[in-house]
């Protein structure tokens, strides 16, 4: 960077510590050189408020362009007729939420999503959030066994009567049977909406059951496993419905686009068409389900029991040590992972019993599951052995075989 030697310096020193730690984040990723190149791109320098050949300002022909192109992209990612409208001008998922329920709900009608505690998002309508203040709030958890209970939904949903029922999660490992909430949905006069912001690579790739055969709304994130820069993108297939959320997007809820965000987003679905993502996406699920069993078979209890995607949940109740304990102990030695709240939890959101664990970014840096083998057994040890030099040097040696960036 010219001009700024102090942010040029923490720059660098950021992009030292990527390298020489294992991000385990599941809703992190390490983005290409190209996603890089358009965020940092002269694209930054343009306004332009509105949609394609519907702007408020002039000069905006390559924008529209690229615009026009990322839409097209997430079409073909997600296997896509022309029938699905795509919004790619959200500044991020959860203003890409907001925009939905803001397009379709009336203030005070009824939202229904995945609470917090049991695995949902914030945006799903949780009480600290503007969803849960904006509109009434019905929430649904899961079983005891770590699966979402569809007879329980359902129960729930009939008592309710939600206008919107949103399907989707941040802490939940198991496939979501979008088929299940859809007849839900149906039964109830709801709008069925997804949430796939943490599974989107996974669809891209095959790795997981597409929302949007059974879906009204499909939002996400376009970082987590779709490996792209932060931003969002809404997808709906009614006309009347698009129309409503591109107006709640623009003018409702922000004005003018990121270009140099929109650029990168259709960079990394470029790179999503590719026979190489299939294989990664493929290879996240199969790196997720070696960690998970790793841990258990050295005595570490995973909620549900097990993975089908690219997280899992750590209960740590039985280990003697909390979730901010462990998060700050893996740290130590050079592993990151966010301390959660597991089902039915107990203590504080802030010292939780569990830690949250993904596969993403290792995976991005091609590691597979021998090194997942080896992760499992740094994790355990430096959460029960505490032989934390010897440990950090492990994670070390590991982290030089797969560098983030060829220059590092």
């Amino acid at each position: 960077m010219v001009g700024d030697k102090e942010i040029t310096k923490l720059i660098k020193t950021e992009i030292v510590r990527q390298q020489w730690t294992l991000d385990l984040i599941p809703s992190e990723n390490i983005v290409s050189p190209a996603v890089l190149e358009a965020l940092g791109s002269s694209l930054t320098n343009k306004y332009s408020e509105g949609y394609p050949s519907r702007r408020y300002y002039g000069g905006n022909e390559i924008i529209d362009k690229i615009e026009i192109l990322a839409r097209e992209r997430a079409r073909k990612v997600f296997r896509l007729g022309k029938n699905w409208s795509v919004n790619v001008q959200p500044y991020s998922g959860s203003p890409a939420n907001f925009a939905v329920y803001f397009a379709l709900l009336n203030p005070g009608e009824k939202l229904m999503g995945m609470s917090l505690p049991f695995g949902g998002h914030l945006t799903h309508g949780w009480k600290a959030s503007a969803t849960g203040k904006f509109w009434n709030s019905v929430q649904y958890g899961v079983g005891r066994d770590g699966y979402i209970d569809y007879g329980e939904v359902r129960k729930i949903a009939k008592k309710e009567k939600p206008k919107i029922i949103v399907c989707g999660a941040t802490t939940y490992s198991r496939v979501i049977d979008f088929k299940k909430f859809r007849k839900i949905a149906d039964e109830v006069g709801a709008y069925l909406m997804v949430d796939m912001a943490h599974i989107a690579g996974l669809i891209a790739a095959g790795a997981h059951p597409s929302p949007f055969p059974h879906a009204d709304v499909v939002t996400t994130t376009t970082h987590k496993t779709l490996r792209g820069p932060r931003g969002a993108i809404i997808f709906s297939k009614d006309a009347k419905i698009a129309a409503a959320i591109d107006k709640a997007v623009f003018p409702g809820l922000q004005g003018g686009p990121h270009d140099n965000q929109t650029a990168a987003i259709a960079v990394a679905l470029g790179e999503a068409l590719k026979l190489s993502f299939k294989k990664y996406g493929r290879q996240i699920v199969k790196n997720a389900k070696v960690l998970a069993r790793e841990l258990q078979q050295i005595g570490l209890e995973i909620v549900s029991g097990g993975t089908d995607n690219h997280l899992m949940l750590v209960d740590l109740t039985n280990s003697g040590i909390s979730g901010r304990e462990a998060q700050d102990k893996l740290e130590e030695v050079g592993i990151i992972v966010n301390r959660n709240m597991i089902p039915y939890d107990t203590r504080s959101p802030f010292d939780p019993s569990g830690i949250r664990i993904g596969t993403p970014s290792v995976t991005t840096r091609g590691m597979k599951e021998k090194e997942m083998k080896k992760i499992a057994g740094l994790v355990y040890d430096a959460l029960i052995g505490g032989y934390s030099a010897d440990i950090a040097k492990r994670v070390k040696a590991l982290c030089k075989k797969f560098p983030i960036y060829a220059n590092n």
